[in-house]
């Protein structure tokens, strides 16, 4: 309204058509009808057409899918939204708008907020959203031009700023390096590229963490020492790959002699053929080499690696007696410092 004001006054603070929202306004019910397109076929074999329509689909499936896992945190019955529904959906939308010549469709967070905030709880809260924006395009666009683009993008930067409140960085970075690094690389990827470039960097850096995590919790271990000995248990992690291969061998090259090892591998799922060929060596050559008791259980029939049967008699006696002087726990490079001091 202000705007219009100016715009009658020949003010000089009236804002430019260019920076005001720009619908098409219909004269008539055929010009309504007549916005509406089919698609051209004919450039259905040019590559350019399937490069812009696969970028397209990616960066709004990846939208669609961070606002379905942002809306749930929003929701204050903590529901959860099949991603799968979300896409299909998403997809069936996208190729009737695309049959009548409208532009891609994706799910966006300020509308879901919005919506949350307004008391919507159910679908037809989403529904009602839908209609109403429809209804208010089709019939009243003449007064939807008279607002300020930067009215909009004021509306957005609120609601964004509702959204991505300080506690949520702080939180963040409590929770260690492996939370905030992919985080921040993100959203300063996003910020100075694009959508689908910043969330594919966060992703690689997300799997190097992961990486490296793996690398780093191969196994677990307790230490127990008895009046007739030491034992070393290690409790192997859920997914053992061929990354924990060198922690592992170093771990059993500095076993010290005249102990007891007992490796568990009755939580894993996985162990590749490696780590389990390291293992079968320290047990038919080092360990002998080294007077160590070897003492394997939970491994699965499918690593063809067998269990052992007669378990030494010292560490029977020692797990019988319960007399235990000491007790270590840690990861792999807590045990590996203290086999070293040693």
């Amino acid at each position: 309204m202000l705007n219009a004001i100016f715009i009658a006054i020949g003010s000089k603070l009236a804002i430019a058509p260019s920076h005001l929202v720009s619908l098409p306004v219909p004269e008539s019910f055929g010009d309504f009808i007549g916005q509406f397109t089919t698609p051209d076929f004919s450039a259905i074999t040019n590559k350019e057409v399937w490069i812009v329509g696969a970028t397209i689909a990616i960066v709004a499936s990846v939208e669609t899918l961070l606002n379905v896992e942002a809306t749930d945190k929003l929701d204050p019955l903590k529901r959860h939204t099949p991603p799968n529904r979300e896409l299909q959906a998403q997809g069936i939308g996208n190729i009737i708008s695309g049959m009548i010549g409208g532009l891609p469709i994706t799910s966006v967070i300020v509308r879901s907020s919005a919506n949350i905030n307004a008391g919507g709880r159910t679908k037809l809260a989403t529904i009602t959203h839908g209609v109403l924006l429809l209804v208010c395009a089709a019939l009243i666009p003449t007064i939807l031009n008279k607002i300020p683009l930067a009215t909009l993008a004021a509306v957005l930067l609120v609601t964004g700023y509702k959204l991505c409140k300080i506690s949520i960085f702080k939180e963040m970075f409590k929770n260690g390096k492996y939370q905030w690094v992919p985080f921040v690389v993100t959203v300063v990827a996003i910020v100075f590229t694009d959508l689908l470039i910043g969330i594919s960097l966060g992703m690689a850096v997300s799997v190097i963490a992961i990486l490296r995590g793996n690398m780093r919790s191969s196994y677990y271990f307790r230490k127990e020492k008895y009046h007739n000995g030491d034992s070393i248990k290690l409790e192997l992690a859920q997914e053992v790959s061929f990354l924990n291969k060198a922690s592992i061998l170093l771990t059993l090259d500095h076993m010290p002699e005249n102990t007891t090892v007992v490796i568990d591998a009755s939580n894993t799922t996985y162990i590749d053929f490696d780590v389990l060929e390291s293992i079968r060596e320290f047990k038919d050559v080092k360990a002998a080499q080294k007077n160590i008791n070897v003492v394997l259980t939970g491994f699965k029939n499918e690593y063809k690696i067998q269990n052992s049967e007669n378990i030494p008699a010292d560490y029977q006696a020692n797990i019988s007696s319960g007399h235990v002087h000491t007790i270590s726990t840690g990861n792999h490079e807590q045990l590996l410092k203290e086999l070293q001091l040693n």
